[in-house]
């Protein structure tokens, strides 16, 4: 992208098309060194683009053992994300090379999308919005061919309330919604949370709630979280809604759940392959009430350029000798 003097650093962006459009600022990332950035990187061309990279950037592509074992000049993996299970840590800490990630640059955009997305299963805005040629064949001034929904009143349970549930459920409070949380196995209700949002044990959770948020992490515990089982437990009125992980939903059940309608709509930003094959579970154009976007409640130009500036920071602090969202 731009180049320094041959002392600085070189900086290799494996696949900066994940993050970039041409629409956000590198300026002060190219100041630290010389910056190459490629769109997306074949599995098979890795090792020849970073062989002379002492930083690597990469977002979603995996760097394994073989990778760091033949990289002779890497001194650190900079994830340009949260997630790093496509970083082998171990391997990096023996061959000494940093890992660093990027954390809560996104909570502002997830937040909001999440709201978005319930808004559009209350008021069915996805239906109408999509149906604009047939209100000149209504004979009323108004079509009531999709039911409408008052979120106000109305229960919304969060499975996480980390930073983003936590200010999912502030919005939501300020719609009119009471807010639940779903308590873990084992977790107490401190005294201090007496005048806090209920926390719920499972069962009693997934049969009040009007609509469920995840935004909990995926672990061996969360995993299928929701399943027949707890689909069964729902309100068939209920609403269902992931910005989380795909796999914290068993993504066939949902869809028998949704055919059979025995919860009335789910909204998804995740799901479990991405980008999902042609033939996935829940592609299926028989399935009613799903609305799925793909993977984009992160992605707003501010919580990117966060991510980008966060990016910077953990690098020029690594430069500096200093510890700044190390992993390994």
């Amino acid at each position: 992208m731009s180049s320094k003097q041959p002392s600085s650093p070189s900086i290799v962006f494996l696949d900066a098309g994940t993050t970039d459009v041409d629409d956000l600022d590198f300026s002060q990332l190219e100041k630290i060194g010389q910056l190459t950035c490629h769109d997306l990187v074949a599995p098979n061309d890795i090792i020849e683009k970073i062989a002379d990279a002492q930083i690597i950037l990469t977002n979603k592509i995996v760097i394994d053992k073989e990778i760091i074992k033949t990289s002779p000049n890497l001194k650190l993996i900079q994830v340009v994300a949260t997630g790093y299970n496509n970083v082998d840590i171990k391997a990096a800490k023996q061959r000494n090379i940093a890992v660093c990630n990027v954390s809560g640059y996104s909570t502002p955009a997830v937040a909001q999308h999440t709201i978005t997305l319930l808004l559009n299963l209350a008021t069915r805005i996805h239906n109408y919005a999509t149906e604009a040629s047939e209100w000149p064949e209504s004979p009323y001034f108004t079509r009531l061919n999709h039911p409408i929904t008052e979120l106000s009143g109305k229960t919304l349970g969060i499975a996480g309330m980390g930073t983003i549930g936590s200010l999912v459920a502030t919005i939501a409070e300020a719609l009119g919604m009471e807010v639940i949380s779903l308590k873990r196995d084992g977790q107490k209700q401190r005294p201090s949370d007496a005048n806090s949002r209920p926390r719920l044990d499972h069962d009693e959770f997934f049969t009040t709630c009007d609509a469920i948020s995840l935004h909990c992490p995926l672990t061996p515990e969360t995993h299928h979280l929701i399943n027949a089982e707890t689909l069964s437990q729902m309100k068939k009125s209920a609403f269902l809604i992931n910005t989380g992980r795909g796999d914290l939903i068993d993504e066939p059940a949902l869809a028998e759940a949704l055919r059979n309608k025995e919860i009335a709509a789910a909204a998804l930003d995740v799901i479990s392959v991405e980008p999902p094959p042609v033939d996935h579970a829940l592609l299926a154009a028989d399935i009613p009430n799903l609305i799925i976007t793909p993977h984009t409640a992160w992605a707003s130009l501010e919580s990117r350029q966060r991510l980008i500036d966060g990016v910077t920071e953990n690098i020029k602090a690594f430069l500096a000798g200093e510890s700044r969202n190390r992993l390994d």
